[in-house]
């Protein structure tokens, strides 16, 4: 069994004697469903209702929403489930084919007797076919596919060790060269693999990529069938073509999503909506570009030049071509479409430590950040560096005495490092941002 962050904040709630039903969302096959039973078994009754493989528990709302009636239902279809007050975890499964069922949690959390957990991929956008969302009766988390964190406990790292790690880099101090090839070599691991989690256990039984890129076609093409199943008030077709151009528009040198080049007579105005839904759904990220380098960066977001990446990068492999794939694996070829591979990483990990994705790049492109992210009162662009050499843009806003920018991140193959502002930091640890953001001396002076 993979360990998931998703584990201790479940073992943490559990805990919490006044907690609130959980509604947990996330893109399809990132281990909702296997995080939640294996949770269900330190309970001494799970009960697991399944509205996609089991539409016969539809009915069971039919008499109403209180936890009296729906228990009731769900007796006569299924005899056999205990309900021991205090002890039991009713988990409401695929909750995207039957929204309405949320309509319940208020009555369950007044109640009181019964742990409830609604879980189900596209929930960003089937919430509002529910008939009654309960306000202050829900708590909402949010599931990403694996992080490298994860996949370094998947590789038997503990956190012991990782937060050796961490301390180092938080010392800015320079790795090790064994902790250097070490990390590199479970990073392109890392890539080729992507996070998730089938794939990820795919590789550690079998130590290859062979079954792993499989899995990663199987789901690209799974993501485009939820399209045409739950697209809704949209165009299926636009909504797909959006979805399956992304990586051809990561290929030009800019990365800038250009609605014009999907095909002849494409204009913007007609795929109003699209992309919003794609990233509700949480099949795709969404990085806006920004019209200043002013806070709060909310403000100055431009809606109308954004770039997308794949909510987890194995989709983007998936989308390679045979040779390209061949490339990547025999020629460790990472600057394959401009670096794209690895700023898809990047815009993951970010979102997975609840950054918004920005971007800037200003009226004559002299300057090109690839993020750019809020850090208390501070601005702090981060650049994706595929090869050595100087870093102008960076150089440029932070002698830039105009702006609010101190810090600059440089994410790279090189190893640990600090020089006049910029902070250097190997790829691999994107995923400790956030936390050494948050505990740094140069950001908390």
């Amino acid at each position: 069994m993979l360990k998931r962050k998703i584990d201790d904040f479940l073992i943490t709630r559990k805990n919490n004697k006044d907690k609130n039903p959980l509604i947990i969302s996330g893109a399809r096959q990132i281990g909702k469903t296997t995080s939640i039973t294996n949770f269900g078994g330190s309970y001494s009754s799970f009960i697991k209702i399944d509205f996609k493989s089991e539409p016969k528990y539809r009915s069971i709302f039919k008499d109403g929403y209180t936890p009296l009636e729906i228990i009731k239902n769900i007796s006569l279809l299924n005899p056999n489930f205990k309900y021991i007050p205090y002890d039991t975890l009713i988990f409401f499964d695929e909750i995207q084919d039957f929204p309405d069922a949320l309509s319940c949690l208020k009555f369950f959390k007044e109640d009181g007797k019964f742990d409830v957990i609604c879980s189900g991929s596209l929930l960003g956008v089937t919430y509002k076919l529910a008939s009654f969302i309960p306000v202050g009766f829900k708590t909402e988390y949010k599931m990403d596919s694996m992080d490298f964190e994860e996949f370094l406990w998947a590789n038997g790292y503990e956190p012991k060790q990782i937060e050796e790690l961490y301390k180092e880099i938080l010392n800015l101090n320079k790795l090790s060269e064994t902790t250097m090839i070490a990390m590199r070599d479970l990073f392109k691991k890392y890539i080729f693999t992507g996070g998730m989690p089938k794939a990820v256990m795919t590789f550690i039984k079998e130590k290859n990529y062979s079954n792993v890129f499989p899995i990663q076609d199987d789901l690209y093409k799974t993501y485009q069938e939820d399209i045409i199943q739950y697209v809704d008030g949209l165009d299926a077709a636009k909504v797909k073509n959006i979805y399956t151009h992304i990586s051809s528009q990561l290929a030009k040198l800019n990365h800038k999503y250009q609605i014009t080049k999907l095909k002849h007579g494409a204009r913007s105005r007609d795929y109003i909506g699209v992309s919003d839904w794609l990233n509700d759904a949480g099949i795709v990220l969404i990085a806006y570009n920004l019209d200043a380098l002013e806070l709060p960066l909310s403000a100055y977001e431009n809606k109308d030049s954004f770039r997308l990446y794949y909510s987890d990068h194995s989709i983007f492999i998936s989308t390679l071509d045979e040779e390209s794939k061949e490339d990547l694996m025999q020629n460790e070829n990472y600057d394959i479409y401009y670096g794209a591979l690895y700023e898809s990483l990047v815009a993951s990990s970010l979102i997975k430590q609840n950054f918004k994705l920005y971007y800037y790049t200003n009226s004559d492109s002299t300057i090109e950040l690839d993020f750019v992210i809020r850090v208390k009162n501070e601005i702090v662009p981060i650049e994706v560096k595929r090869k050595r050499g100087r870093n102008k843009s960076l150089r440029a806003v932070l002698d830039d005495k105009n702006n609010n920018i101190i810090h600059a991140i440089k994410l790279s193959d090189q190893n640990v490092g600090y020089e006049n502002g910029i902070i250097t930091l190997p790829y691999f640890a994107s995923f400790l941002l956030h936390k050494f953001i948050k505990e740094s001396t140069l950001f908390n002076r």
